[in-house]
């Protein structure tokens, strides 16, 4: 890899500063870098020698384009001025977060990014949870006012054209929007009404921008202790009254001129003689009166609109216009010179004219004073003419003087409209003031401006180093002083004593004052003693002073004038007379203002506000207008810093990125020269200088984690941290550690990034290799297997090939073989002969020569021998002799020296000895020696031997062979004869051959002939026959292809009008519950109004009590007649007479609309119910296809139970099998047939065999029995609890569960018979001999000792059952003694019982037996859970047994009252024939009582009440009722069946004012106990519930046959038969759509907190994602943690909102629309969320939101709610997610984006794409060109282009009918319901 150096910034005069990076390393001491430019340019940079300062480092590319500033790891201005860039340019975002400030640049586009979704999304979020925005500042102020009760400042500044005052509207408009009003004064929208006042007024068109505002402004908006906006008051400050006379080139005036003159055609202006703007003088200097895409005219009617609606009337607004109209004639205005120092104005001036026609004064005293003017001396008045310039100057100020005075007037009354009598909690200030401004002349108003910077500067500074030291602070690092630049000596420069205002004051006093003499004294005061001033070269009338952020020349011509601002006061004397009375209201209020710019006093209500007011002398006032423009505005500054101080400030810098208004378009000086001027590098600098970066400690392990190794990680998150920090950074003093942060000093960051990238890419490289492996392996296998198959199958062709070729070649060898062989065998014959001879003589003459070769050779060696062995012999005897001689010597030399040591060793015997043994040793090395001699002799011997008798062998064999030839040499001279005659016959064949060849020729061109054109005949009728088959197919296709496109263009219609129906339906569903919502609000705030008009109106009444918010909207349908009504209207009688008189008009409109809303819902009424209709008839086709599926299912548990059946019999004829076998083992055995053994094991089969039968039969009766009694059954499981058995028995009334519980039986059973006995068992695994084989070869024997081996076992077995017996009556004994105990106990509840009704007896049994056994059940379960199983199927049975018990008494009763009608019609009959006995007979006979049972009464499911319990049954029902008790204890829906059974009661008596009082009273206590406890979810869910059940039971027993089809003949019988309720079923249908709205927000209001924790910030995978530094953004949370949400925390609930409408026996439907309604709010909260936060767009974060998404489907699985569409509305949610996680590089990419996000907007697609942040150096940012692709490909979609999803949109709902299958008259009321006075009928 290529080394990889530093990149830096180096300064460039056009980019201003440019990226490079090192070529070579910095070593120290070198004076030049060695860079390279981005462009691939090589530099050389050359330090500065005096300071030797490195470039500034670059930060990390991960880094770049962070939302806050301090966020960098390197803090600089280059670094600044790129993540600005970056953002701006490359992601479309113009706010950045620098600190604490807000950073926005002025894109000069509209940007969909202030509408009220994006409002409603940044409401109550963090300020540093969401992406950097001017709604984020606005909600941190709002939240910091609410919670540390202290009011807050937003201070917007910026140059011309920067946004200053679009960022203010936008700030006022969210407070506006999430605050509301506390009242229904509409507060808010008189806020954001004073926008477009204050902008036609005080805005005007500059070279920079097209609306800037002239003047800067301090609006409050006041709170409300419940934090409701109230009112506001506005501040202004020097407003620039120059523009009103004068305007530079391509500017213009005040918008409101120019919004007159285009208006001038207008009736009510025709009196004001305008015309066109370039016909006056102070409307035509900048010579471009024309704004492009501004219509004056219409903005001229949004201003009147705004004055309306602040309470301006029609004729003080045409006063203003008045007014203003004047002002342009007055510029109009010729003066004549008279002579030099005197003007005049002609007579009949047609402007001066119209001037004092419209203010209402003389011509005379206009013309006169507009040319003169009174000097006072002491003792003396003079009038004095003055010259035409001073009288211009003088016109041109009254001008000004008079637009001051309406802009203030103005300014006042909006303050009054704004102001409100509630008294004030707090405000929030919004501060719209102009930026550090500089020009190529700079005069008094920018000296001004540029002081009211230094002053905010200054304040600001200081706020930002109190932020850091309390950080500080709170963090406990020691705090060391930070040297920040404090601009206090420049603005002592500017007011402190002596200092510029105080010297131009001085020299405004003085009669000949002027510029020139104010600058020297300026210039001897100053410029030696103040650093900060200096003087120009060039110039004596211009001073220079150092401000914070430039230097700045000012001109001194006309400071003294424009500081003097004076005006003629006998001009001002001339309009204070008019007859006009708003110009006299005008100069009035002059003498009562308090501030020069005549800001209205402060609200009375203000309490938390610390501002010292003026304090001003009532020697004064009149002299008020005389104070000098300095003196004014340091005053009003100096209040409104006292004003900022005791506020929090919230700081907006706007920066302006370029000159020509280009949208997007990025300035780098410009933008620069900004940031230096508005703080943002000096807040830059004030965090550098510390440390800059900030982690928290679990953020900093998070994401360095990898840096870390096992062993590093503790427990203790924070000493880990430490640890390994120390080991990392060597410098201590380059990170600090706090209570819960680290703090890094600048660059630390950044190094910490590097290693972690590196050991990440060391990481990645491992991955890569190990994977790049097994994909080339797996390559590899792939095609190795490939090649292998392909050599395969070309190896097989290729033998297959060879093996024919072998074939062939075989064959033709064959007949080559054959044909050669002939001719070469006769070759052969003829040539051997010829060899022979040749061979003969050749060879013997070879022979001879060779002998004679080889004779010579054995010569010529023999000689060379000899000669070689005598040539030998002498040089070896020379040698020998040599060597002899010198051997001898040396030998003999060695001999002496051995002869000393031997004389020495041969006196040792072991010396001897060693001799003799080496002796010996050679004399056996010599003897074997010889014998390998001998052994070699004897070998070479035979060897010749053999030669000799070979070479005798082929010489014998040569002499036969030559005898051979000489005899075949004479047969070849016999032969050669017949060869002639041969060739002879061979040379008449051949011609005969040749014949007929020729004749076979011509026969085969023949039939060649023949074949072809036989050939080419079929062909041609081949080509035709496929030709047909062709034109057939085609025809066949065709006909196919247009029948399939007929058919799926009719499915294609058909589903697109069936898809468009059911979307119409949907939107009438929508809008008509719209509708409801709308009436309902309109009824709250009909009711909050007759409260409101209670609490003005005052009057005390006794008794009175507040009606219903939510009264129903049919009252005049459903009166409410009932006592409770009656008393509110008598309580409320007093009143009505006052309220209507208060707001009669307010409540015809209100009725109007109520009827209207009426009309249109019963006309959607009307069009759900048609469509309702359809859908029933839909349904009804549904359940005859389920009653024919239902059939075929009870024929498929038939067939089951036949298999059932053949299995038992296959078993029962396995165990006669079994039976005999044992038996004939038995008498094999020669047992007894009464042994003990064999008897039990054969009684135990018998009894398990007839248990078998038994358990069948039961199970089959049960079966039958389940199926006949299920709807009894349901009926049955309302009258207690929900048992477990019950349940149970619903489960198995499905008929494969039946079959199921039958094989269950069935194995319960079948075991017992067989593994209860352990014998029986072993008999089964022991192997059965063949009993025909028994006597061969000893089996017998064997099978004997196999019985004695099953003796043995059974005798064990036997012993074993004896202790189980004892063990079981054991037990038998406890049981006997527990029904003792029951026994007593049913004795008890039978005398209890014979005290009972008859009626109740049976009940109350019933109740008995399910209680005991439920006890026994829950018992069982809990002892042995195993056995649980075939007691729950026995008790099943005996369930059957009780309800055919039941039915039996059912029936017996029935036959008693029979009887019993009969006996009573018999006494009766008897009572009539005693009444004619006489009376004396009467007294004989002795009278026997006669004993008659009580009459047994049938219950018809109704309740009876009296008139006077209903409001007893509304509270204990309805009010009163606690839905959880109720939810456990009892059946779903009871509250709601018992109702309906008391109205059934009032159907059957035929009271119609009942029944209508109690549906009117269910209705109104239902919406009373909503608005009370509205926001409980479970009394919500629980009501819903209940009203559902009521709307279905109204609509079951209503009569019409669509809602009877499922009721049975009982319930048919119970249905209503005196009233028809269709309206008031519609009433509840209206209640429940509330009900369930009501549901969805208190569902959404739970929800809300949690989604965006939970599906966004928490980790649901740990070390998914990363975690970047986050700067300074969360520095203020504004509400603390109340623990973190998790996705489990969001399942959770959502299990518990599905768990408690289950348990309130919600329909299922209705609970899927709830899911699919709670599922669309997290996908649509959750994706605007990401779509506003730039940290959550990642690849890491889209693996979170996916896997969060997969577990939100896993619940839905779990809750069998898949097809409820809750999945779908989280489809945009999961394709952003997808989004994330795709490849954005190639067009390839970008098409399948395309098609794969269809469920998101283009501008939702964009947006993410932009925001998409790398967490990794190994993820890659979005390309600019790659979005504009995709916007290409998207251009064509139309889609709405909101930005956000509504999160408000709520889809409607409907109730399919759902019909109780419970039976009215078994329905028991418990007695916790306390509605014991209701009867039972």
């Amino acid at each position: 890899m290529a080394a990889t150096y530093a990149r830096v910034w180096i300064p460039d005069v056009e980019e201003v500063w440019k990226s490079a990076e090192l070529t070579k390393d910095y070593r120290q001491g070198d004076g030049v870098l060695q860079l390279q430019l981005e462009d691939g340019k090589e530099l050389e940079y050359k330090l500065d020698p005096k300071t030797n300062n490195l470039p500034h480092l670059r930060n990390p590319d991960i880094l770049v384009g962070e939302n806050d500033l301090t966020a960098l790891s390197y803090l600089h201005e280059p670094a600044v001025l790129h993540n600005l860039k970056v953002r701006f340019i490359d992601s479309k975002l113009i706010y950045t977060y620098c600190g604490i400030v807000l950073v926005a640049i002025n894109p000069y586009e509209t940007l969909p990014i202030y509408g009220t979704d994006i409002i409603n999304a940044y409401s109550g979020q963090n300020m540093g949870d969401m992406d950097p925005h001017i709604f984020a500042v606005a909600e941190e102020a709002y939240k910091q006012m609410a919670r540390d009760e202290r009011n807050q400042s937003i201070i917007v500044s910026g140059e011309s054209g920067a946004g200053k005052t679009v960022s203010a509207k936008y700030a006022m408009r969210f407070f506006a929007t999430v605050s509301g009003s506390a009242s229904e004064a509409n507060v808010e929208e008189k806020v954001l009404a004073s926008n477009p006042i204050m902008e036609s007024i005080g805005n005007a068109k500059t070279t920079r921008n097209d609306n800037s505002s002239r003047f800067g402004k301090y609006i409050e908006i006041g709170f409300d202790k419940k934090y409701h906006i109230i009112g506001a008051n506005m501040r202004t400050y020097l407003l620039e009254k120059s523009r009103v006379v004068f305007q530079a080139d391509e500017e213009r005036n005040y918008h409101i001129f120019y919004q007159l003159c285009a208006s001038a055609h207008l009736p009510e202006f025709k009196a004001l003689k305008l015309g066109k703007a370039d016909d006056f003088h102070y409307t035509k200097q900048g010579r471009n009166p024309v704004i492009d895409g501004i219509d004056d005219a219409k903005e001229m009617s949004t201003t009147r609109n705004a004055f309306t609606l602040l309470g301006v009337n029609e004729s003080y607004q045409l006063g203003l216009f008045q007014i203003l109209a004047s002002i342009l004639h007055l510029g109009n205005i010729e003066v004549k010179d008279r002579d030099s120092d005197s003007s005049i104005i002609l007579p009949n001036n047609g402007h001066l004219s119209v001037f004092c026609e419209l203010m209402g004064v003389t011509y005379q005293d206009m013309s006169h004073w507009l040319c003169h003017k009174k000097l006072k001396t002491a003792t003396e008045t003079y009038i004095k003419p003055i010259p035409k310039l001073q009288a211009i100057n003088a016109r041109d100020a009254l001008a000004k003087h008079i637009y001051a005075k309406l802009f203030n007037w103005i300014v006042d009354h909006v303050n009054k409209a704004l102001h409100s009598t509630v008294k004030q909690h707090s405000f929030i200030g919004v501060l719209d003031i102009y930026g550090f401004e500089t020009f190529e002349i700079n005069s008094f108003e920018q000296f001004c401006i540029n002081y009211a910077n230094e002053k905010l500067q200054q304040q600001f500074n200081m706020h930002v180093f109190k932020l850091e030291q309390e950080e500080y602070m709170k963090e406990q690092i020691p705090w060391t002083l930070i040297d920040f630049y404090d601009n206090q000596p420049c603005i002592n420069l500017i007011e402190a004593k002596m200092g510029i205002l105080d010297l131009l004051d001085e020299e405004c006093k003085m009669p000949k004052g002027s510029d020139d003499s104010w600058a020297q004294k300026l210039y001897n005061t100053h410029l030696k003693t103040c650093a900060l001033f200096e003087k120009p070269r060039m110039s004596n009338k211009a001073f220079i002073i150092q401000h914070f952020a430039d230097k700045v020349e000012y001109q001194c011509d006309g400071f003294l004038e424009k500081n003097k601002d004076t005006v003629n006061e006998e001009q001002i004397h001339v309009l204070k007379a008019s007859k006009f009375d708003l110009l006299v209201e005008l100069f009035q209020d002059e003498e009562k203002a308090k501030s020069p710019t005549g800001a209205a006093p402060a609200t009375g209500g203000r309490t938390r506000l610390s501002v010292k007011p003026v304090k001003n002398k009532a020697g004064k006032a009149s002299k008020e207008h005389k104070k000098t423009v300095g003196l004014q505005f340091r005053n009003s500054l100096q209040l409104l810093m006292e004003t900022l101080n005791a506020t929090t400030p919230h700081y907006v810098r706007c920066i302006k990125p370029n000159d020509y208004k280009y949208a997007f378009t990025f300035d780098p000086k410009r933008a620069v020269q900004q940031l230096r001027a508005c703080g943002v590098l000096e807040t830059i600098r004030i965090s550098a200088a510390g440390f800059p970066s900030r982690w928290t400690y679990q953020e900093f392990f998070s994401r360095y984690r990898v840096l870390m190794k096992q062993k590093d990680v503790l427990t203790d998150r924070k000493m880990t941290c430490k640890n390994v920090l120390e080991k990392l950074v060597q410098d201590p003093d380059k990170y600090q550690f706090g209570k819960t942060k680290i703090f890094f000093r600048a660059g630390q960051v950044a190094y910490l990034e590097k290693l972690r990238a590196d050991k990440l890419r060391a990481a990645c490289i491992r991955i890569q290799k190990t994977i790049r492996c097994w994909l080339a392996r797996k390559k590899y296998l792939r095609m190795k297997h490939a090649a292998t198959t392909i050599q395969r199958y070309v190896r097989g062709y290729q033998a297959r090939c060879l093996a024919n070729f072998l074939r062939r070649t075989r064959a033709a060898i064959v007949i080559q073989k054959y044909q050669r062989m002939f001719v070469q065998k006769k070759c052969y014959k003829r040539k051997q002969a010829a060899a022979l001879a040749m061979q003969c003589i050749l060879r013997a003459y070879m022979a001879r020569q060779l002998y004679k070769a080889l004779l010579r050779e054995h010569k010529s060696i023999i000689i060379q021998k000899m000669v070689r062995g005598w040539l030998a012999r002498q040089w070896y005897k020379r040698t020998l002799e040599a060597i002899v001689y010198l051997q001898c010597c040396i030998r003999r030399m060695r001999a002496k020296r051995e002869l000393k040591k031997l004389k020495i060793e041969a006196r040792s015997v072991e010396h001897f000895k060693k001799l003799n043994i080496g002796m010996e040793n050679k004399i056996m090395q010599l003897q074997r020696r010889i014998d390998d001699q001998n052994k070699e002799n004897r070998s070479l011997s035979e060897r010749l031997n053999s030669l000799e008798i070979s070479h005798a062998a082929e010489s014998e064999r040569l002499r036969v062979e030559l005898t051979r030839l000489r005899g075949a040499e004479e047969d070849a001279k016999n032969n050669a004869n017949k060869v002639t005659s041969l060739l002879e016959e061979l040379e008449r064949l051949r011609k005969d051959l040749q014949n007929t060849q020729k004749e076979k020729k011509a026969i085969e061109d023949w039939a060649q002939t023949y074949q072809d054109e036989m050939e080419k005949m079929i062909s041609e009728l081949k080509e035709q026959n496929h030709l047909l088959k062709n034109e057939k197919n085609d025809l066949n296709r065709l006909i196919q292809e247009q029948s399939q496109q007929w058919t799926e263009k009719m499915q294609r219609a058909l589903k697109e009008e069936t898809q468009q129906l059911e979307y119409d339906l949907n939107e009438e569903r929508s809008r008509y519950q719209n509708l409801l919502t709308e009436h309902l609000r309109l009824e709250e705030k009909y009711d909050d109004l007759k409260e409101e008009i209670t609490l003005a109106v005052n009057v005390p009444k006794p008794g009175h009590r507040r009606t219903d918010s939510t009264h129903s909207s049919n009252e005049s349908e459903c009166t409410y007649n009932s006592e409770f009504a009656e008393s509110e209207e008598g309580t409320r009688g007093g009143e009505d007479v006052s309220k209507a008189i208060l707001d009669m008009s307010l409540f015809l409109k209100l009725q109007k609309r109520v009827s209207e809303l009426e009309q249109e819902k019963q006309s959607l009424q009307n069009e759900l119910d048609r469509r309702e209709e359809q859908f029933q008839r839909a349904r009804a086709r549904d359940d005859e296809e389920h009653k024919k599926a239902r059939g075929a299912e009870l024929e498929y548990e038939s067939l089951k139970r036949q298999e059932l059946e053949s299995e038992n019999k296959k078993l029962k004829h396995d165990l006669n099998k079994m039976r005999q076998s044992l038996r004939g083992s038995a008498e094999a055995g020669s047992a007894a047939p009464g042994s003990p053994a064999y008897t039990v094991l054969l009684d135990q089969l018998n009894a398990s065999n007839e248990e078998l039968e038994v358990r069948k039969e039961e199970v089959l009766i049960l079966r039958s029995q389940l199926v006949s009694q299920k709807e009894a059954m349901q009926h049955k499981e309302t009258m207690t609890e929900p048992l477990p058995y019950i349940e149970d028995v619903q489960k198995l009334t499905d008929a494969k569960e039946i079959s199921q519980a039958y094989m269950g039986l069935k194995e319960t059973n079948s075991p017992a018979e067989f593994s209860s006995n352990p014998n029986q068992t072993h008999l089964n695994k022991s192997p059965f001999p063949d009993y025909h084989k028994l006597n061969e070869d000893g089996e017998l024997w064997l099978v004997y000792e196999g019985l004695k081996e099953t003796n043995r076992l059974l005798e064990s077995q036997l012993q074993a059952q004896r202790r189980s017996h004892e063990n079981e009556v054991e037990a038998l004994r406890g049981d006997l003694q527990s029904v003792k105990e029951e026994n007593n106990r049913q004795q008890q509840l039978l005398a209890q019982n014979l005290q009972l009704p008859p009626e109740a007896r049976i009940e109350a049994s019933l109740q008995h037996e399910i209680t005991r056994l439920t006890n026994e059940n829950l018992e069982l379960h809990s002892a042995d859970p195993k056995e649980y199983k075939a007691y729950r199927i026995s008790m099943l049975r005996r369930m059957v047994d009780l309800m055919e018990q039941l039915e039996k008494q059912d029936k017996t009763v029935r036959k008693l009252k029979k009887q019993l009608k009969v006996f009573a019609k018999k006494i009766s009959d008897l009572e009539g024939g005693q009444m004619d006995v006489s009376p004396g007979q009467t007294a004989d006979e002795p009278v026997h009582p006669v004993n008659i049972p009580r009459r047994e009464k049938d219950f018809q499911g109704m309740l009876e009440y009296k008139k006077e319990d209903e409001l007893k049954l509304v509270k204990n029902l309805i009010l009163e009722l606690k839905p959880r008790g109720v939810a456990v204890n009892l059946i779903p829906g009871l509250p709601s069946y018992i109702l309906f059974m008391c109205l059934r009661h009032a159907d059957y008596i035929n009271d119609d004012q009942k029944v209508r009082s109690l549906l009117t009273s269910v209705i109104n206590s239902i919406k009373k106990i909503l608005k009370k406890r509205g926001d409980d979810f479970e009394t919500v869910s629980f009501w819903l519930s209940n009203t559902c059940r009521f709307l279905h039971c109204l609509k079951q027993y209503s009569g019409d046959e669509q809602f009877m089809k499922h009721n049975t003949s009982k319930q048919n019988d119970h249905c209503l038969s005196n009233f028809d309720l269709a309206e008031y079923r519609q009433v509840l249908s209206d209640l429940a759509i509330q009900i369930y709205q009501q549901l969805i927000k208190c569902m959404e209001n739970i929800l809300q907190p949690m989604i965006v924790s939970g599906m966004l910030e928490h980790e649901t995978i740990q070390g998914v994602s990363g975690v970047k530094p986050t700067g300074l953004r969360k520095r203020t949370s504004s509400i603390a943690d109340e623990g973190t949400y998790t996705l489990d925390s969001i399942i959770r609930q959502l299990n518990s909102f599905h768990s408690i409408m289950c348990q309130h026996g919600t329909d299922p439907e209705l609970i899927k629309q709830v899911v699919k309604q709670q599922f669309y709010i997290i996908g649509a909260v959750t994706l605007n969320n990401l779509l506003l936060r730039k940290d959550m767009c990642s690849w890491s974060k889209g693996m979170q939101i996916r896997y969060n998404v997969s577990q939100l489907e896993e619940l839905l699985r779990d809750k069998n709610l898949m097809t409820c569409g809750a999945k779908e509305t989280l489809e945009p949610l999961i394709q952003a997610a997808q989004l994330l996680q795709v490849k954005k590089k190639t067009d390839e990419d970008a098409e399948a984006i395309c098609s794969m996000c269809n469920g998101l907007s283009t501008a939702q697609i964009v947006k993410v794409l932009n925001l998409y942040t790398p967490v990794n150096a190994f993820e890659e940012r979005v390309s600019v060109q790659f979005i504009r692709t995709i916007q290409t490909r998207l251009r064509d979609r139309k889609e709405s282009p909101q930005l956000l999803m509504d999160t408000k949109v709520i889809y409607p709902v409907t109730f399919p009918f759902n019909p109780s299958s419970l039976a009215l008259e078994t329905i028991q009321i418990p007695s916790s319901l306390n509605v014991g006075f209701l009867t039972r009928v």
